[in-house]
């Protein structure tokens, strides 16, 4: 059995190949907004004087590094509705699942990515602000927050690529990302090379696109001495 061309592109331009991008990009967006929220409280936490504090941050952070986001996808699609009635309605489908358990295991490690970014911005930014009569709140949004953000734009552009492509495990709850729909053909054709191959050149687009946008953030984020004088 070769290669056969004819099957490659047909699948190519498919609308199902787009839809299971489409979808595996929606999550690894949402999982990558939700792990923003949570490990940036754990960041904060961490940085935190209170011990109860650091403490459950570390416990947060300890856990869910443990677990195999396999394990923790299917108890949030299998377990979840068993023990809280919540999780039984129509509206938490495979696609809320994968969002949930990936957002929640990859939190753990943005966590760290956010924290290092808070630290390396200087102190000195922070109480200079302060001098400048803005409150704590004020001095973190608009002071800490714009800088630990150009720092931390690196690191959570590949976290978003390692999501994108550990969507491929949805397909355990059933959720027709990419990987899934080539999946479903081989099993129905047993064409491995020419479904995978589909799946191969969207997963590049995907990442392509991602990595350009993140370098046109990089830049948006940049502020050096050299654009100052340039700007002069």
């Amino acid at each position: 059995m070769i290669f056969d061309p004819s099957i490659f592109w047909e699948q190519m331009i498919s609308p199902v190949y787009l839809q299971g991008s489409v979808l595996a990009v929606l999550v690894a967006l949402g999982s990558l907004v939700l792990a923003i929220a949570i490990g940036l409280a754990m960041a904060l936490m961490k940085r935190s004087k209170s011990k109860t504090a650091n403490a459950a941050a570390n416990t947060y952070l300890w856990f869910f590094r443990a677990l195999p986001s396999m394990l923790l996808l299917v108890i949030c699609w299998n377990a979840l509705p068993q023990l809280f009635p919540l999780f039984r309605g129509d509206w938490y489908t495979p696609f809320v699942a994968a969002i949930l358990a990936l957002g929640i295991s990859e939190a753990a490690y943005v966590a760290e990515m956010l924290r290092s970014a808070l630290m390396a911005v200087d102190e000195g930014q922070r109480l200079a602000a302060r001098a400048l009569g803005m409150t704590p709140f004020q001095a973190f949004i608009k002071v800490v927050v714009p800088q630990a953000t150009r720092i931390a734009i690196p690191s959570l552009g590949n976290e978003l690529v390692a999501l994108v492509k550990l969507t491929a495990i949805a397909s355990v709850i059933s959720l027709q990302e990419l990987m899934r729909v080539a999946t479903i053909g081989v099993q129905a054709t047993f064409r491995y090379a020419e479904y995978y191959a589909v799946a191969i050149i969207y997963y590049l687009i995907i990442v392509s696109l991602i990595m350009l946008v993140q370098s046109l953030l990089e830049r948006r984020f940049q502020w050096t001495s050299k654009k100052g004088q340039a700007a002069k």
